[in-house]
């Protein structure tokens, strides 16, 4: 039986549901007239308020996936980049992902960190090696890290989790320091969730991978991550322990594109009905070459064209979350996907272990890395092609500083109110990276960018904070909070 207010994972993610929902969609995959009334009531709208949207149900969403009319798709995209604009401007948080250890005792079939791979060298890192690390990304430029680990509970517990954010958090190298960890960690306890709330980490990202339930228990045969129920119902205790913000993502080409779409928007819908706030972020990665694993094993890949789609509807569906892509993605895929909804993305990322420190730019080690790095730019690079595009690149992290999390965020960014803090936020810290860490040549274009961005500031409070933050950093201030 479906039911988004049950906190038993094969009810609120019911796979007669789904199936339901695919059968509808294929049905109304060519139904202009519905199609439109579902555009029409996702479309953004003025109030005194602000400005607002419904978002839609997985299965409206699913009918706008299924849609095969060119007209109606062109149209899907440009609702998406509508509501793109409306809520999160042409800002684009950046961050890196720092892999900690690659232990693991799962046997995850898609994953190169599975017990039984004997190609891949196991490496964790001490504490000094995890300085070493934050030191070399933050002389990049990053203030905003996700950690990830395998799941192993003698080489990596939760105190080494819990060590490493506070050594992370420690570190003040120059001018640089990292502001906000978030986590990506298997799924665990509510006490253990309470000791990362207190550790004082942001967002608790878990990837679903498949929310078909047989599929996932094939893909994990063993290891605790096998449990589908105990690894779907962990936004449940990371919400009870006190985490406001958790981020959902599958993994595409596991099992067919549709089904996840509908179960992926199902969990959302579910933590919203239970605990008034859906999710953070969503995440769309896809699988690709690692060690020990080919990537044309799983038959569902999918495209470009459908990933755009996916990511468009995602956007239309959930309006207020935030949608990240990785460095698993090449150049041109990510240009399209930031159109289409994506508001975070990494930039230099190393997918290994220990695989910052020592290292040029040019440099990648690949024996210890989880998956392919497709768009291998620098920060540098990534930084001035969004520049270019004339998106702000944004280092902020000024909201879960400031208690902005949850449903305090969600009621600021349902209204549109958010961008008050945000787009003034991007500017000041996109103004640290250009003084400490810019090339000339994106500084120069960072300060033209700046100066005319600020024109858009419309509140002239802000406005006057923001010009003397900025004013601030030039004379050597760092950290602030606005």
């Amino acid at each position: 039986m479906f039911n988004p207010k049950s906190l038993n994972a094969e009810e609120f993610i019911n796979h007669q549901e789904i199936l339901d929902t695919l059968d509808y969609a294929e049905k109304n995959k060519n139904n202009i007239e519905l199609i439109e009334q579902i555009l029409e009531k996702a479309k953004p709208r003025k109030t005194e308020r602000g400005v607002e949207c419904s978002g839609l149900s997985h299965r409206e969403a699913s009918v706008l996936l299924a849609c095969e009319n060119k007209e109606m798709i062109e149209k899907m995209y440009n609702l998406a980049k509508e509501i793109k604009q409306a809520f999160y401007g042409n800002r684009i948080v950046m961050f890196a992902p720092l892999y900690l250890s690659n232990y693991c005792v799962n046997k995850c079939v898609y994953c190169p960190y599975h017990i039984q791979n004997k190609e891949i060298p196991r490496k964790k890192l001490t504490q000094d090696e995890v300085r070493q690390e934050v030191i070399a990304l933050q002389d990049m430029g990053h203030k905003r890290l996700a950690i990830e680990s395998g799941e192993d509970p003698v080489n990596n517990p939760i105190e080494y989790i819990l060590d490493c954010i506070k050594t992370i958090y420690s570190i003040k190298h120059k001018n640089g320091e990292i502001r906000r960890v978030n986590v990506n960690i298997a799924a665990t306890t509510v006490e253990n969730y309470r000791k990362l709330k207190d550790a004082g980490i942001g967002t608790y990202i878990l990837f679903q991978e498949t929310y078909h339930k047989e599929t996932y228990e094939k893909l994990h045969p063993a290891g605790p991550k096998h449990n589908y129920n105990y690894h779907t119902e962990a936004m449940d205790r990371a919400m009870e322990g006190g985490i406001d913000d958790v981020g959902l993502g599958v993994l595409f080409g596991l099992d067919l594109y549709k089904y996840e779409f509908a179960g992926l928007l199902m969990h959302a819908e579910h933590l919203e009905a239970v605990h008034g706030v859906g999710p953070h972020t969503i995440s769309v990665p896809r699988v690709k070459r690692a060690s020990d694993i080919d990537p044309n094993v799983f038959d569902n890949s999918i495209d470009d064209d459908t990933f755009a789609k996916i990511i468009a509807c995602i956007r239309i569906a959930v309006p207020y979350t935030g949608m990240i892509i990785s460095t698993r993605e090449n150049e041109e895929c990510r240009n399209k996907a930031l159109a289409l909804g994506v508001s975070q993305i990494s930039g230099g990322s190393r997918t290994s272990v220990g695989g910052y420190a020592g290292y040029s730019a040019e440099e990648r080690p690949h024996d210890t890395e989880q998956f392919d790095v497709s768009d291998q730019r620098s920060l540098d690079e990534v930084v001035k092609w969004l520049m270019e595009l004339g998106y702000i690149p944004s280092f902020c992290t000024a909201c879960y500083r400031e208690g902005r999390t949850g449903d305090r965020f969600m009621s600021l960014c349902k209204t549109g109110q958010i961008q008050n803090c945000c787009h003034p936020n991007a500017l000041m810290t996109l103004q640290e990276y250009l003084e400490d860490y810019a090339a000339p040549d994106t500084k120069t274009i960072g300060e033209d960018l700046i100066i005319r961005e600020m024109e858009n500031v419309s509140n002239p409070k802000v406005k006057e904070i923001a010009k003397n933050n900025l004013e601030n950093i030039k004379n050597g201030k760092r950290d602030f909070r606005f």
